[in-house]
Order: structure tokens, then C-alpha cells, then sequence
């Protein structure tokens, strides 16, 4: 999933990044700010601001995976 770079995520929300290790999806992040070429992001855990600048195409919003599920 992209996300639409003309519509981009407010800070503050909650989002999941694609890790450049193994290209999965990891959630627990928020965005801290919109800059010319990604994403500022801050994770949720412990506050720390990652030092790097996401793409927008390495970020997606947080979903909830219990509604993905038959057992929740």
C-alpha cells in the first residue's frame, strides 16, 4: 500500500513502517513531521525519534489487525 503523497499523514499519527531489513511491516510508530522526502517518524515505545526520513511509500496507517481475524 502507497500512500498518497498529496494527501499526506498528520503528526501524531499512528502509523507501521516498512523495516529495511526484511521489508515487513512493524507497527508502533507515529508520525513527528512531513518533510520534502518522507516521513519523520518517532517511535512509541520509548519516544526516540528515528534517525532517518522514511519514504512515503515505507509507511502505512496503523491498522487494526483484530478486525483482520475471525477470533476477535
Amino acid at each position: 500500500m502507497s500512500t498518497d503523497r498529496s494527501e499526506p499523514l498528520a503528526p501524531g499519527a499512528a502509523i507501521e513502517v516498512r523495516t529495511h531489513f526484511d521489508g515487513r511491516w512493524a507497527r508502533g510508530f507515529e508520525v513527528i513531521a512531513v518533510v520534502d522526502e518522507g516521513y519523520r517518524v518517532r517511535r512509541l515505545s520509548d519516544g526516540v525519534e528515528l534517525p532517518t526520513v522514511f519514504a512515503f511509500d515505507d509507511i502505512r496507517p496503523h491498522r487494526d489487525r483484530r478486525r483482520d481475524t475471525w477470533w476477535y
